[in-house]
């Protein structure tokens, strides 16, 4: 493999799993994408702003100083010098990073910041826009999806694992929203390149999604 490796899709399709068994099997490093854009959501939330305040978003996110390195194989996002790994996977960084991610000029410098890795090694890279923005000229794009009621189902499983109650038709809607939010979006919207390989996840394993990425790469 000579290229690194684009994979884009929906919220909840199974595109981080897919891409860290990807690195795994190809013996490459793996760069998650949103969770970089969730650490610009800590800092915004550290900071005192609310997700929907474009103006501080934006100045907030210019200042926010985004380092990614790994750890014994482990992908860690640094927030101004401090680790905020332990910190990204709350709900509500999630959802902060689907709002904050409309902003043209967070998208450019989280954008930036991922081009630079992506070109100067081979990494399997996830996230929205991946194919379409970060990494255009790479002959490895893929789009993982799966149906909203699939994902929902994965959601909540996930959520009961740690303890929590979801609500099945709540999560449903949510998903629903953030689909909306992602490919409707004026600047970089979710949407498949042209050139990207589908794989829909909604009746594979993981392990059949993973080689299906697999027998695609050049």
């Amino acid at each position: 493999m000579r290229a690194s490796i684009a994979i884009d899709g929906p919220a909840g399709a199974g595109k981080s799993t897919v891409a860290k068994g990807v690195a795994k099997r190809l013996g490459v490093p793996y760069l998650d994408t949103g969770a970089m854009y969730r650490a610009i959501a800590v800092y915004v939330k550290q900071n005192g702003a609310d997700f929907t305040d474009a103006e501080a978003v934006q100045r907030l996110a210019a200042k926010a100083e985004v380092e990614v390195r790994y750890q014994d194989g482990v992908q860690h996002v640094w927030l101004d010098g401090e680790d905020c790994t332990h910190l990204l996977r709350q709900e509500e960084m999630g959802k902060g990073a689907s709002l904050i991610s409309v902003h043209p000029s967070v998208r450019d410098r989280m954008a930036s910041l991922q081009r630079e890795i992506g070109t100067r090694q081979c990494v399997v890279m996830d996230g929205r826009e991946i194919g379409t923005n970060v990494l255009p000229d790479t002959p490895n794009k893929f789009f993982v999806t799966a149906s909203a009621e699939c994902r929902a189902l994965r959601r909540v499983r996930e959520l009961e694992a740690r303890g929590e109650s979801p609500v099945f038709r709540e999560v449903l809607e949510e998903i629903r929203q953030r689909d909306k939010r992602d490919s409707e979006r004026a600047y970089m919207p979710l949407r498949r390149a042209e050139d990207a390989k589908l794989i829909d996840t909604t009746e594979l394993s993981v392990e059949e999604a993973i080689e299906a990425v697999i027998r695609e790469v050049v």
